[in-house]
């Protein structure tokens, strides 16, 4: 199994790169984990609807590049289903049972994702409806990500 995580933006905190580090190596005993950050669009200040468009439709064609057609892709959205940690490990042990060996998670940039990058997805997820900063919910997701695996070991670390 092959976890990717797609980003918009550079992840620029240390500690934050720090967190996410240590996850992807606790990951590594259960899957090959990778992360590709794009870059993100400049947004002007009091930028129109269809500068805001404009930028999702470009930013939405970089993420795109990154997927192929055999992925499993869990989009994280506002909009989308939220799950305890219990059903998200499920649904992750669903997905491979199901025939896919890659999954990918996109977290779009600061003004969201495009409604083609939503199309896209097999699983619109949300972590709820607080706004978390995008750099902040990477590590959120890849905690989560481990937590998962974890869970399915039956591991204490989920107490």
């Amino acid at each position: 199994m092959k976890i990717k995580l797609v980003t918009v933006g550079k992840l620029k905190e240390k500690y934050l790169k720090d967190g996410i580090a240590e996850y992807v190596k606790r990951l590594g005993r259960f899957t090959k984990f990778e992360m590709i950050e794009l870059p993100d669009e400049k947004t002007p200040d009091k930028a129109s609807h269809l500068e805001n468009q404009q930028i999702l439709d470009k930013e939405g064609n970089h993420i795109l590049s990154k997927i192929n057609d055999k992925e499993f892709v869990i989009v994280l959205a506002i909009e989308g289903q939220q799950f305890p940690s219990e059903e998200f490990s499920k649904r992750l042990s669903d997905v491979t049972v199901r025939g896919f060996s890659d999954i990918t998670f996109v977290i779009g940039g600061s003004i969201g994702l495009s409604t083609a990058v939503k199309k896209r997805a097999n699983l619109l997820m949300s972590f709820g409806k607080l706004t978390l900063p995008h750099q902040l919910m990477r590590l959120v997701l890849v905690e989560q990500i481990y937590r998962s695996f974890m869970i399915q070991q039956g591991s204490p670390y989920h107490k």
